[in-house]
């Protein structure tokens, strides 16, 4: 009886060790699989190449290891000429899934038209995919999706220390796409790198990065919502001003603007707003208390005209409101708030009270859908069988955000490189990284003026996550393609 007791436990330690094992990530590996999928009417059949590469230390030993997906077309012979995307979603801690299975690539989510989640959950054809003219690799850095750490030979996690921080990230994900790169023989094709959100502040900082550090010089660089920690978070009459803009187009959508303004167009009320907030609110606000009461009365007038808030709760707030409370006050008298990410979205809190939301609506509903569809599509889909937790945000606090110079290294890079355009876009719904503020990032970016012909925005009707909206991933799309076209030189010197 003990020895049948030794062996069953023997067999059920070996079990359950099996089991362990199979929760830890492969260090290196590839899955591929062909599919077919119809871009503007034409079928474009292309590989997805699924997998997880090292990060090494320079020892050359492997501290972590990034899953990604590379969606590379087929049936093209000579890669020399076809364009590479190397796409990040921000946070940070964020996985790739956003942009992944939701813009660029050739799968996206079931939704409905206006980016809102529907049952059953899963996932389509993407029409306005860019795969038809450059492949894409999704990226996730350590911690999000799959991504994790590997112990060493002892046991023994790295110090997240190496990967957790503004240069820290940027440095371990520039060696990474140079592998990436090499393994997979683009060194001769035209590259650009997109980031959302915080992947703005690190693809700024990635151009600088792979053009001096890695010697591998990019077409272009596009901004999704770009975060631009120069602004955000430091306050001041700038920081602050700076939101007018987004407050009048989140209320022009709700119909909370005052009637002289919500029978216009948004485009036809928004360079007015713009011009106020540059010319005349930013001076206000600079001026403190020593502001004159009938100057601070006539701007919280006008402010309360393009924000859809009340006079009396603008000057309560000095005339500096955060976008917290206008989440929560533009619709407080019809019970509502509205969203962080995407002011379209509506939330319902547990008192009318208060000065910011109990939770974030849109992103509710964003996780909604995307979580059961990308653990779906990686799995069943890409076959990449695994019983880690897919990480839609992963542990990696506290972050480092010194020393940022992101949006410096980005003017570097352009100004050593002419080769080099920056295409930044933003939906004006965005209360999290505003559109006026991407703006405001572009026209600073390079105060010489000399550049500016390779700096362009795009706007559009939706939030952060603009390509959620049917009429916006078409748009969205189509400006990124047109960009990549523009942009490969065709034998163009790189010259001044």
């Amino acid at each position: 009886m003990l020895k049948l007791k030794i062996a069953a436990l023997l067999i059920s330690t070996v079990c359950c060790f099996a089991l362990s094992q199979s929760r830890q990530l492969p260090v290196d590996t590839t899955i591929v699989t062909s599919n077919t999928v119809t871009i503007k009417g034409k079928a474009i059949s292309y590989k997805a190449i699924t997998g997880t590469q090292p990060v090494w230390d320079e020892h050359g030993m492997p501290i972590a290891s990034l899953y990604y997906t590379y969606y590379q077309r087929s049936g093209i012979k000579n890669n020399t000429s076809r364009p590479l995307l190397i796409s990040f979603n921000g946070g940070p801690g964020s996985a790739s899934v956003w942009m992944h299975l939701a813009y660029t690539g050739p799968k996206i989510l079931k939704i409905d038209d206006e980016g809102f989640p529907i049952q059953p959950y899963g996932v389509k054809d993407n029409p306005h995919s860019i795969l038809d003219v450059a492949d894409i690799v999704f990226v996730n850095p350590v911690n999000t999706g799959y991504s994790r750490m590997i112990p060493d030979k002892e046991g023994k996690m790295p110090d997240k220390k190496i990967f957790f921080g503004v240069n820290e990230d940027i440095k371990y994900l520039a060696d990474w796409i140079d592998t990436f790169v090499s393994r997979n023989n683009r060194w001769r094709s035209p590259k650009y790198i997109i980031g959302e959100s915080y992947g703005g502040t690190r693809v700024a900082g990635l151009s600088l990065e792979l053009q001096n550090r890695q010697w591998m010089y990019l077409n272009g660089v596009i901004m999704v919502s770009p975060a631009d920690y120069k602004v955000l978070r430091v306050g001041g009459p700038v920081s602050a001003a700076l939101n007018l803009p987004y407050y009048t187009a989140a209320a022009w959508h709700q119909k909370m603007l005052d009637p002289s303004l919500q029978q216009k167009d948004l485009n036809d009320i928004l360079p007015a707003v713009e011009d106020y907030t540059i010319n005349t609110l930013i001076p206000a606000i600079a001026k403190g208390g020593f502001i004159g009461e009938t100057e601070k009365n006539a701007v919280a007038k006008q402010m309360a005209t393009y924000s859809g808030l009340s006079e009396k709760s603008i000057l309560q707030h000095n005339l500096v409101v955060p976008t917290s409370f206008y989440w929560k006050e533009l619709m407080r008298d019809k019970g509502f708030t509205v969203g962080r990410l995407d002011s379209r979205y509506k939330g319902l809190d547990k008192m009318d009270a208060g000065v910011r939301p109990d939770f974030n609506s849109e992103l509710t509903s964003w996780l909604h859908s995307f979580t059961p569809a990308i653990n779906y599509y990686t799995r069943e889909v890409l076959k990449f069988k695994t019983d880690l937790k897919y990480n839609m945000f992963g542990p990696v606090r506290p972050w480092n955000f010194d020393n940022d110079e992101t949006r410096e290294n980005l003017r570097q890079a352009m100004a050593q490189n002419p080769y080099l355009h920056v295409l930044f876009q933003s939906g004006y719904y965005d209360g999290a990284t505003t559109y006026f503020n991407a703006k405001y990032t572009m026209w600073q970016l390079d105060p010489s003026g000399k550049m500016k012909d390779r700096l362009s925005f795009k706007g559009y009707r939706s939030g952060h996550m603009m390509y959620l909206r049917a009429e916006d991933l078409k748009n969205a799309n189509d400006d990124i393609r047109s960009f990549i076209l523009k942009t490969t030189t065709n034998g163009e010197s790189a010259k001044y």
